[in-house]
């Protein structure tokens, strides 16, 4: 690793540097990672010098990293930790920011825009003004656009500047380790790999539940849902790690080719009625920067076919929302029942907050009785205290990866784009139908609707 590679944060005063990006940093730090860059050059328009800027961001890493804080661990980051106060949004700002790069010898860079997608073509545009600045990596956090259209003009905008396999479109879901272990576990087992199809499976449900609301997110959020801001990106990617093909090797390329296969496969209900329903909590409409009259979605569930020879015909249900009883994200396959009146095996893989695989199949109830009973095997990898400090955390991993060139886990433009062709299209069908934006109460499990969509097709939530 080139020892002048430089990691700029655009937004660096914001709630994702502070929770997110610094612990990370500081873990890969204490973890003794030689691929930490040498330099971590914080931009924001907030009068604070680089010492102030330290002692601000140690609460936010003593509170928030995985690793145990040691003082001696952070000031050995702090000491590479550099404010630069300029206004991101004015471009004749980057003549002095390539003059500071200039003076501090940066060599290659790694720029993170932790900000709105809004303004990552003024950034892009600004850069122009900074030499080398066309031959960094550059990391973007979603969403990556707001709509189909505002996706592919950005995109162009950034390959226009930056080289496309430098551009690492972060989703932190697929840095998250069970996401990981989807594969292993399909794959290296048989158990599974030879029954994982629509002719054993009776359906595979992924869900993403939130007990907060929109809090401080209130603006951002009223011009996405839920639609946009987790189901396009988030559960496709991990729908598409669920039902793709093995790919012949890890390697980013046959990896990637698996995955696009699947959402372009994804299908189009013919009646979206019958196949989404979107909710919207009480109250929704008095939290701050929310329009009073607003319809957005903090709910969504939907029905997807996968249109191919091994899942043809079998469902996945997909749901997410917020202000819900409990938080929870999980991927539940539901096997078919080979008889009648017995309950179906179950894989219900647990990404967060609790880590790990639970397995419901079927045995004799004890004694002189032929009853079939439940058993249930629960394997819980984050309740161990080793697993837990073993186990980076998603933006650890995915910062690292991205330091060292590994693009596996890092969403690609075919797959934003197809995946923006089906959420924009069955947005417009639910809308053009004249479907309401269901109210559902705070702490519950979501509008009824959506337990009505699955009962329509003789199917239930796995809770």
């Amino acid at each position: 690793m080139n020892k002048e590679q430089v990691f700029t944060i655009f937004g660096g005063t914001g709630d994702l540097t502070f929770r997110k990006l610094l612990p990370a940093l500081y873990n890969i730090e204490a973890a003794k990672d030689k691929e930490l860059c040498s330099r971590v050059v914080v931009i924001g328009r907030r009068d604070y010098t680089s010492e102030t800027y330290r002692d601000m961001a140690k609460e936010w890493v003593e509170k928030f990293a995985r690793l145990r804080f040691k003082e001696e661990t952070y000031q050995k980051l702090a000491e590479n930790i550099i404010y630069y106060r300029m206004d991101f949004t004015d471009e004749n700002a980057y003549d002095g920011l390539d003059n500071f790069y200039r003076e501090m010898g940066a060599g290659s860079h790694i720029f993170y825009f932790a900000v709105a997608p809004r303004f990552f073509g003024t950034i892009v545009n600004g850069l122009k003004r900074v030499a080398g600045a066309e031959a960094g990596k550059v990391v973007l956090e979603k969403p990556f656009g707001e709509n189909l259209s505002a996706a592919a003009k950005l995109n162009e905008e950034m390959e226009a500047f930056f080289r496309p396999d430098h551009i690492y479109r972060i989703d932190h879901y697929l840095g998250k380790e069970m996401v990981r272990n989807i594969q292993i576990i399909r794959f290296a087992n048989p158990i599974f790999s030879n029954v994982w199809d629509a002719e054993h499976i009776e359906c595979i449900q992924i869900s993403a539940l939130e007990e907060v609301g929109v809090e401080t997110r209130g603006g951002y959020y009223d011009h996405s849902g839920a639609l946009k801001d987790m189901v396009q990106n988030h559960l496709f990617q991990i729908l598409s790690i669920v039902a793709m093909e093995q790919p012949g090797t890890l390697a980013v390329e046959d990896m990637h080719r698996e995955q696009i296969k699947v959402l372009k496969a994804l299908s189009i209900p013919g009646n979206i009625s019958e196949s989404m329903v979107l909710g919207q909590y009480e109250g929704y409409r008095g939290e701050p920067s929310v329009d009073k009259e607003s319809a957005t979605e903090t709910y969504a569930a939907l029905r997807l076919l996968v249109d191919n020879d091994r899942w043809r015909g079998m469902p996945f249900y997909v749901r997410t929302g917020k202000k819900l009883g409990k938080r929870e994200m999980q991927v539940a396959v539901v096997f078919k029942s080979p008889v009648a009146g017995v309950e179906s095996n179950i894989l219900n893989i647990k990404i967060q907050p609790t880590e790990g695989v639970y397995l419901q199949f079927n045995i004799k109830k004890p004694g002189e009785t032929e009853e079939v009973i439940q058993a249930k095997m629960d394997f819980c990898q984050s309740c161990s205290f080793v697993n837990r400090m073993n186990t980076p955390e998603a933006y650890e991993r995915l910062l690292g990866a991205c330091m060292r060139g590994e693009r596996s886990w890092f969403s690609q433009w075919d797959q934003v784009e197809t995946s923006w062709k089906y959420v924009d299209e069955v947005r417009e069908q639910y809308r053009n139908m004249g479907l309401p934006t269901y109210e559902y109460a705070q702490g519950g499990s979501g509008p009824k609707e959506a337990e009505e969509l699955l009962e329509r097709y003789g199917h239930t939530w796995f809770e």
